[in-house]
């Protein structure tokens, strides 16, 4: 078995404690007169004792404590040290501090119940007041060391529970964080997938026209298409760019996407599928005195129904596409009605990213989104919340 280390500090304590108590002793100095044990030397033995006790009191606090027990009973039977007493109390409070759980709650009921033991025998056997001052020492040797032990070990015990919280709360806040991070990429990814999909897939719709058309007029119309496309996708990442720069750049973000410019969405549409046979009407029935949409709701309206239109442009056969937004009873519609079928011509190919992006934005705001096929209509149905608690969603 192997015995504890003593800490640096105890043999510290305990080095300085036994070389006051050989000083004391040295000088003749004691703390009573005549006892049983009155040979001078008969007082180094408590007080050797006792610095061992004090060498270990952290180590085994409770050892440490029955070992001083017994070398202040026995120091009590010799001319006595103060050196011993002094150690000893420090022996009760490092018990207390340095114990286990248990032991620091029982040794202050203890060693109040001996304070009180002591102070009654005394009395009802001198019968004055000296009996009491042999309780008050009794309570000063034993019973205050263990109430100040008592009182640090609460403290550091409600110390190291503030620092648990505030660790705890950390890494709650740190999860958050990341969670947030999380949120923001997907929440990027889908408004750089709605900004540059409509513009991607009108350019390689147009460059499979061009590639496979042998008229130079409809490949000059199909190259201008591309260029007006590919200039309306670099200002949108740029647009996207400036949103995640630093506040510190020189170049501002640009406003946010609102559904008064859906006019101008579908006259790109229109560019964009005239050589498919498409036609793009739009139908909107908010009420012009209207209260103003949350950010949020605008900007999930505003790339549902680009989404719907890309995916028009790219797989819808010839027809008329509406678009129905209407606003009522503290929500907000959004109707894409598309035709479908067998598309003649160059298609674009298709991920589901877009259908997925729709549903996630509109669920977000805790909205709900539908697409499917009814007949020969592609019909796409999203119901916004309207009011300003959207906003905080």
């Amino acid at each position: 078995m192997t015995l504890p280390r003593p800490h640096r500090t105890d043999l510290f304590i305990a080095a300085v404690g036994l070389v006051g108590g050989l000083v004391l002793w040295s000088f003749g100095l004691y703390v009573t007169g005549d006892h049983v044990f009155g040979q001078r030397w008969a007082t180094l033995i408590p007080l050797a004792v006792m610095s061992g006790a004090e060498a270990v009191r952290r180590t085994v606090p409770r050892a440490a404590l029955v070992v001083g027990t017994l070398a202040i009973v026995a120091d009590q039977f010799t001319n006595g040290n103060l050196a011993t007493v002094l150690m000893f109390t420090d022996v009760v409070y490092a018990a207390v501090v340095y114990g286990p759980a248990a032991s620091a709650r029982r040794i202050p009921y203890t060693t109040g119940l001996i304070t009180v033991a002591v102070t009654a025998a005394f009395l009802i056997w001198w019968q004055n007041a000296f009996g009491l001052l042999i309780g008050v020492l009794t309570g000063m040797i034993c019973f205050l060391p263990a109430i100040t032990g008592a009182i640090v070990r609460n403290h550091r015990e409600a110390a190291d529970a503030a620092r648990l919280r505030a660790e705890q709360t950390a890494l709650l806040a740190e999860m958050d964080r990341a969670q947030a991070v999380v949120a923001e990429r997907a929440r990027m990814a889908r408004e750089l997938h709605d900004m540059v999909a409509n513009h991607l897939s009108a350019i390689a719709i147009h460059s499979t026209a061009a590639l496979s058309l042998d008229e130079p007029a409809t490949t000059r119309q199909a190259l201008t298409v591309i260029r007006e496309n590919s200039v309306a996708g670099l200002a949108e990442m740029r647009r996207l760019i400036g949103l995640l720069r630093d506040s510190s750049g020189d170049a501002e973000p640009g406003a946010v996407p609102s559904l008064d410019a859906l006019d101008g969405l579908l006259a790109r549409a229109r560019t964009n599928g005239s050589s498919g046979g498409l036609e793009f009407v739009l139908e909107d029935t908010r009420p012009a005195d209207g209260a103003d949409l949350p950010a949020p709701v605008e900007l999930a309206a505003y790339r549902i129904v680009q989404e719907s239109l890309t995916n028009a442009v790219k797989h819808a056969s010839p027809g008329t596409v509406t678009v129905r937004v209407g606003r009522g009873d503290g929500v907000l519609t959004v109707a894409v009605d598309s035709p479908c079928g067998k598309r003649p011509g160059p298609s674009a190919p298709g991920t589901g990213s877009g259908l997925v992006g729709m549903r996630e934005r509109a669920e977000l705001l805790g909205g709900e989104f539908r697409a499917a096929a009814a007949g020969a209509v592609w019909q796409v149905r999203a119901v916004l919340p309207a009011d300003e608690k959207a906003g905080n969603a």
